[in-house]
């Protein structure tokens, strides 16, 4: 089987000090920026500490001293007393008053109320306008807000592709890969595989080159593109902004000359994600997340399935591209393959791109583009502006010189999917791909735009999904069970949440936070069960060694009464491994 790839043409933090008497005042920073209040902490021995009266008059007369005319404004929740300066203060005269305050006894500290800003500033990267995709309200996926939180450092994502040209807004974040084409006619390096997984170039000289019906084409430089995406330098002053900057991009080079074989695909899907294959050196960096913009007709195989099945038990999630045939993605692969995340492709109004495949088996869409609408003349690039705009080489054959362009395809969609999955992964390691894969969809925003046939669970949006697998908090409207339930080996245990005060029945997307803590969570089966009994399986016995359940499940409980008892049912079905329902909660 040949597979071809899938694309077209400073936030600063207050600690709060506590208010036990000190043996001197800690010393101050002086203030750098005109300062308007002064927070003022009192010890607790001290009258000001607990009478709003007496820290008023001691106010006004320390800035008398200072020769400023200051006045108490308010208690914070701390106990401290914020001090007015009467307007923006000179940082020189800020500190007079400051002094004042430090030269008391009675006082355990005094700072600048000084201003905190988000972090997730607009990157300075030249091209970073031109990235709808990362930031648009309407069809964007929401990628600014999610860097508060997490750049993916710490994670490796692998992209099994074209391999990778050298490009300096990728190289910084380039780890060591491998060439997988074994044919070296196909590899056009001379040789089979090798340590080096540089782009040789995917051209083709003539039409009929690669059978029947296939073009001449020039060289794509698709895995760069792809790369860049995913990881492309940022803040650097240059070119594009990567989703997951913060990542490391491992190039596996799968397709060459006329696309790639199944079997070079297979050895590189386990070899990246840690396992072993005969004749290729361990892999020193096994990626946490796998990028496939990749695929052919067909259904999955066995070959691939079972790949992909020792990947995710790794640890590993497994990212791929949904087609380029406006067609059902059941009939493709690997698209129509078990445990990997699926991927559709959007188009900057948010509806489904006119070429992207559809289907239930479609997991998430996210950006994929357009660079003209499907009334347009085929082959035509009326909108590039509406396409990924990403890294890429001038060369038409060989590699040139680097460079910038905008692309279409089912091919620019996975990747902002793997970099979502490189941003959760590095928020949370704990997480197991299943747990990703979840919180994506659990955490996506409907379609603005229209899906014929199919886009699963919406567009994915990263802070949504980056802040809900780093809450602590059960979302609002939410109903919580915190009671530690036991689980013990081969035993069935309840814990249940009253609703009350909910009008109707629940919804179609009633949202269930399971916190278990167990070991090896093979041995467990989940259920939600509705307050009239009916049984909802939300895990049966999936995820093997992996430790600890830690998810949002979306269930379609709309036939439900949403007010009543219900219960979450948990049964160990093996011995040697035990644990609890430490919380869990719904979300209505």
């Amino acid at each position: 089987m040949s597979v071809t790839l899938l694309a077209g043409s400073a936030t600063a933090s207050v600690a709060l000090a506590t208010e036990t008497p000190a043996a001197a005042p800690a010393a101050t920073v002086a203030p750098t920026a005109p300062v308007e209040n002064l927070i003022v902490g009192y010890k607790s021995s001290a009258t000001e500490a607990s009478s709003n009266t007496a820290a008023a008059d001691d106010a006004t007369a320390k800035g008398k001293k200072a020769g400023k005319k200051t006045k108490f404004d308010r208690r914070l929740g701390t106990g401290a007393a914020l001090v007015n300066l009467g307007g923006a203060t000179a940082p020189a005269d800020a500190a007079n008053v400051m002094a004042q305050f430090r030269a008391d006894p009675d006082v355990a500290y005094v700072e600048a109320d000084t201003r905190a800003y988000a972090m997730a500033v607009t990157p300075n990267d030249t091209e970073y306008a031109k990235q709808w995709d990362l930031f648009e309200s309407t069809a964007g996926m929401n990628v600014p807000g999610a860097w508060d939180t997490t750049t993916g450092s710490g994670v490796t994502v692998a992209v099994i592709d074209t391999g990778y040209v050298a490009h300096s807004d990728v190289a910084p974040n380039i780890v060591s890969g491998y060439d997988f084409i074994s044919t070296a006619s196909e590899a056009r390096d001379g040789n089979g595989r090798d340590s080096n997984p540089a782009d040789e170039g995917d051209w083709n000289a003539t039409d009929g080159e690669c059978g029947v019906g296939s073009k001449a084409s020039t060289s794509s430089w698709h895995g760069t593109h792809v790369a860049g995406t995913i990881a492309a330098a940022t803040n650097n002053s240059k070119g594009v902004a990567g989703i997951a900057y913060g990542a490391k991009i491992q190039p596996v080079r799968v397709l060459g000359k006329c696309g790639g074989a199944t079997s070079d695909i297979v050895d590189a899907i386990t070899w990246a994600s840690g396992g072993s294959v005969a004749g290729v050196p361990a892999n020193a960096t096994p990626a946490k997340v796998i990028n496939m913009s990749l695929g052919g007709s067909g259904t999955c195989g066995t070959s691939y399935q079972n790949a992909i099945n020792a990947a995710v038990a790794r640890g590993t999630t497994v990212v791929v591209a949904a087609g380029n045939s406006n067609a059902n993605a059941s009939g493709f692969s690997p698209a129509s393959c078990n445990n990997v995340i699926n991927v559709a492709s959007t188009n900057r109004a948010g509806e489904r791109s006119y070429y992207s495949n559809f289907g239930t088996i479609i997991d998430i869409a996210a950006p994929g583009g357009e660079t003209r609408r499907a009334t347009d003349t085929p082959g035509t690039v009326t909108t590039p502006e509406n396409a990924i705009l990403s890294t890429l080489n001038a060369g038409t054959t060989t590699p040139g010189a680097e460079s910038y362009k905008p692309y279409q395809g089912t091919s620019m969609a996975a990747p902002h999917v793997a970099g979502l999955a490189a941003l959760l992964k590095s928020a949370k390691s704990s997480l197991t791909p299943a747990q990703i894969e979840a919180a994506i969809k659990a955490n996506a925003r409907p379609l603005p735009g229209t899906c014929t046939g199919g886009c699963g669970a919406g567009i994915a949006d990263a802070a949504a999904t980056v802040a809900a697998v780093t809450s602590t908090t059960p979302p609002t409207g939410g109903f919580e069970n915190t009671t530690d339930v036991a689980i013990g080996d081969n035993t069935t245990v309840e814990s249940s949440i009253t609703v009350s005060g909910v009008t109707g029945n629940a919804p179609a997307t009633l949202k269930v936070g399971v916190n278990i803590v167990h070991s090896y969570i093979g041995d467990l089966k989940v259920d939600l069960v509705a307050p009239d009994g009916t049984v909802y399986t939300v895990h049966n016995r999936a995820g093997g060694s992996t430790d600890n359940i830690n998810q949002v499940y979306t269930v379609n409980a709309s036939s439900e009464v949403a007010n009543g008892t219900w219960k979450l049912r948990v049964n160990d079905n093996a011995g040697g491994d035990t644990g609890k329902i430490d919380s869990w909660n719904l979300t209505f």
